[in-house]
Formats: structure tokens, C-alpha cells, sequence
């Protein structure tokens, strides 16, 4: 018999989608696909984007369902840019299922993603994380008694450089160089820009005096690793007892904790009324916050409200606290106190750092949303609130799947094919001992047999 030798061969004319190779599809993209059919998802979004569509005009574009799934992959996959979304949908026939493809269409592109999302209004996508909340709602997986808010920093898509000073619109190499040739120096290089603004005093950037040109809703801020960038400040109000996202606005990141206490708390509290779980004076829910949100004015507002406030109190600077007259604020303040020293407060502060910091690490970190690349306050807010989405999803699953990413089912798999081999190896050590013969012999017997 000759040998036969591979040559090429021609392709064929006609495939059908039955006959390309393919893997038998993800179990967890699988299960989470059942899920959104039988809740109604593709209906639902279709119908709050129908106003945002013209009638009959030209090709059909992206399905609305398509573009919140895709957006749904980048969080889940951990991709940052819309770009690398496309690639990985494009890379992997478990995908295209969830995206709902047919035999011959492609992948949207990036820029289809960014066209639908200009269409849609923020409110929008408002409804559509609103009405996961609603779907883990009914699985019982939001109590609404115990809400922990704290925030966090998102990098802008905007550099320090591109700042102007918003009096003269000079540019901040302008203003160095400036400085360079009122000290003496004619023609300032690089190097000589770069030690002048190292050893000059009062150097300070502010919000006040500066702007970003590519990016004006971004603000100069320090990050959590102690650098400095133009970024903003995501607002996580996270349910304590199960963990779900039930508020996630976006605001400046100039503004302090106490100023966006307000807003992110009217959001939580809309969030949990469009569920049946709205707080009431006369059963609160909840508020569980680090000392970065205590104030006496902010105690009092809320003092006798929906919101039973257990927030962390920082140390006096030297003293004791004076009041002024200022009773409300005294009782508040005194009864927020108390609150937070009891068991349940001390447990519900455990609750806050373990809970609403994994929701960080989960959305920002792991999710792919530390650093934006879309740019204005809004525009990155409607990623970001299908990014949460995809958050609250994923808590969803672990409850119905026992794993909340598709990373968590490769690893179980993995650590299951482990266990049977160390099981397998046991067994036969065993074996081995008990006839007498040494165990790495009876190990390797078997490897060599296979």
C-alpha cells in the first residue's frame, strides 16, 4: 500500500450548519440564553426601543436584544473596548448562539454598537437594568432591608494633558513653557519643562482652573492606587443579604461622599419601589456606609426617614463635639451611634466591606470597566448599567447553576477532571500497597498502559 500524501484539498461549495465543526456549545451561555427567552428579554427590549427606530427606513439594523447581549459578553468575557467584544463574539460558535445568529450573518461591528447606543436614550438602558433587577427580584434575591452604598473611581478616556486652563483656554505645556521664559529660559526643551514643573511651588491641579478639551464631564482625581487621572466616581448601592446591585449612577469625581449620598440613595430607593420593596418610615430599610459619608447634616436629613443610617463615625480631631444649639443633629448623630456599636451593626459593617467592595472587583476590575473608552458621563453610564446588569445576572446563575461567570464553570471542570485523577492515583496506591508491590511502579504502570 503506497503512502498517501497530503496535498490540499478543495473546499466545498456548499456547507451547511449542521456539518461545521463546532464544540457542543458553553453550559453557562446556554443556561443564561433559556433564562432570557423564557423571562420575555428580547420582547421587552424591543418594545422600549421601539420609539427610538424609524418604522421602515433602508436595512434592518441591530437588534436591541443582540447589542444588551453583546454588551452582557464583554462583562462576563472581562473585555473593556467594543472592539475586542466583536473578536471574541466573532471567535467562538458558543457566542453566536447567545447572540441569537443565524447561518450567514456576521458578527455586528464595533461601530454598530456605538451607532445603537447613540440612538438609545440613557433612560433606555435605565429600563432594561431595571428590568433584571425586577427578573432576580422574583427569584427572591433582593430583600431591600439592608442596603450597603460606597463608591469607587473609574479612569476617564481622556489624558492630563489635554487639560486648558478654563479661564484662557491655555494648555498646561503652554503655561510651562510660559514660566520658563519669564525665569530666563528663551528656548525651553522638554527636560527643562519637565524639572521646572518638578521643583516649582504651589503646584496644584484643580477642577476649578483646569478641563479636559476631549472629555469636559471628566475631573481630575486621585485613583485608588494613589495616582492621578481624569476619571469619574461609579456609586454602588448593593443589597447586604444577597449581594445584588440594586443602584449604580455614575456622578463627577470631584464631588465628595456626602454630596452624592442623596442621589444615589433616591436611585436605590426608586430601584426598590419598581419592585415591591420601597422603604417606609414606618419599615426602613437599612444604610450601611464607611465614615466617608457621615455628616450631621446628612444624619439629620435622614433621621426619622426610610433610611435607618449606620454610618461609621470618624474620630473627633480634638475634643469633645460641640453642637451649638443644634439638638436634631445631636440626636442623630447620637442615635447613629448607638446603632452602629450593637451586634447587628457591627455584623452589618462586615457585610458592607465584604459585599460592596466584591461588587467593585467583580464590575471594574474583573468586568473590564476600570478604565473607560467611551467618553462623556452619560455615554459611559449606559455601558456601565449593562455591566451591573450582567453583575446581577451572574449572582442569578450561581443561585440556579451554582456558578455566576463561564470562567467559574471551566474552573469546576477543571477541578473535577482533577479530583477523579487524584482519586484514580489513590486507588491504585492503595491497591499497590496492599499486594506489596511499590506505588510509583503501580502509578506509572497504568500511564504507560494508556
Amino acid at each position: 500500500m503506497a503512502m498517501r500524501r497530503e496535498t490540499g484539498s478543495q473546499c466545498d461549495l456548499v456547507v451547511t450548519w449542521a456539518e461545521m465543526p463546532r464544540s457542543p456549545g458553553h453550559a453557562f451561555y446556554d443556561r443564561l440564553q433559556n433564562l432570557l427567552i423564557e423571562a420575555g428579554f428580547d420582547a421587552f427590549v424591543e418594545e422600549v426601543c421601539k420609539p427610538y427606530y424609524a418604522p421602515r427606513m433602508g436595512a434592518p439594523s441591530l437588534p436591541p436584544g443582540r447589542y444588551f447581549r453583546m454588551h452582557m459578553v464583554g462583562y462576563f468575557e472581562g473585555i473593556d473596548s467594543e472592539r475586542g467584544i466583536v473578536w471574541r463574539c466573532s471567535d467562538s460558535f458558543s457566542l453566536r448562539d447567545f447572540l441569537r445568529l443565524a447561518n450567514r450573518d456576521k458578527v455586528p461591528d464595533h461601530s454598530w454598537l456605538s451607532k445603537t447606543r447613540s440612538r438609545l436614550p440613557h433612560e433606555a438602558h435605565e429600563k432594561v437594568f431595571g428590568w433584571v433587577l425586577n427578573l432576580v427580584a422574583e427569584r427572591g434575591l433582593v430583600k431591600g432591608e439592608r442596603i450597603g452604598v460606597d463608591g469607587s473611581t473609574m479612569e476617564a478616556n481622556a489624558a492630563l494633558r489635554t487639560i486648558v486652563r478654563r479661564d484662557s483656554g491655555e494648555t498646561y505645556r503652554a503655561m510651562l513653557t510660559r514660566m520658563a521664559q519669564e525665569s530666563g529660559i528663551e528656548t525651553p526643551t522638554i527636560d527643562d519643562l519637565i524639572r521646572l514643573d518638578r521643583k516649582r511651588k504651589g503646584k496644584k491641579l484643580s477642577n476649578e482652573d483646569w478641563t479636559s478639551t476631549t472629555d469636559p464631564d471628566a475631573r481630575i482625581a486621585r485613583m485608588k492606587d494613589g495616582t492621578t487621572h481624569l476619571a469619574y466616581k461609579p456609586k454602588h448601592a448593593v443589597d447586604l443579604d444577597t449581594g445584588i446591585i440594586v443602584a449604580a449612577p455614575i456622578h463627577p469625581a470631584d464631588e465628595g461622599d456626602t454630596t452624592t449620598l442623596d442621589p444615589t440613595l433616591e436611585a436605590a430607593a426608586r430601584n426598590l419601589a419598581d419592585v415591591g420593596l420601597a422603604p417606609t418610615p414606618e419599615a426602613p430599610c437599612e444604610l450601611v456606609a464607611d465614615k466617608g459619608y457621615h455628616s450631621r447634616e446628612g444624619l439629620k436629613d435622614l433621621d426619622g426617614g426610610v433610611w435607618k443610617t449606620r454610618i461609621a463615625e470618624p474620630k473627633p480631631s480634638k475634643g469633645y463635639l460641640r453642637w451649638h444649639g443644634d439638638e436634631a443633629a445631636r440626636e442623630a448623630v447620637y442615635a447613629n451611634r448607638a446603632r452602629l456599636k450593637s451586634g447587628i451593626g457591627r455584623d452589618a459593617m462586615r457585610r458592607r466591606g465584604e459585599m460592596v467592595e466584591r461588587s467593585f472587583a467583580h464590575v471594574l476590575d474583573r468586568g473590564g470597566m476600570r478604565r473607560a473608552w467611551l467618553r462623556g458621563r452619560r455615554n459611559v453610564h449606559k455601558r456601565y448599567l449593562i455591566h451591573v446588569a450582567g453583575f446581577n445576572l451572574g449572582i442569578l446563575m450561581r443561585a440556579l447553576l451554582g456558578y455566576g461567570t463561564p470562567r467559574e464553570v471551566a474552573s469546576a471542570k477543571d477541578a473535577f477532571l482533577f479530583v477523579i485523577q487524584t482519586d484514580v492515583a489513590l486507588a491504585i496506591v492503595i491497591i499497590a500497597e496492599i499486594n506489596g508491590a511499590p506505588a510509583f511502579l503501580a502509578i506509572a504502570a497504568p500511564a504507560e498502559a494508556a
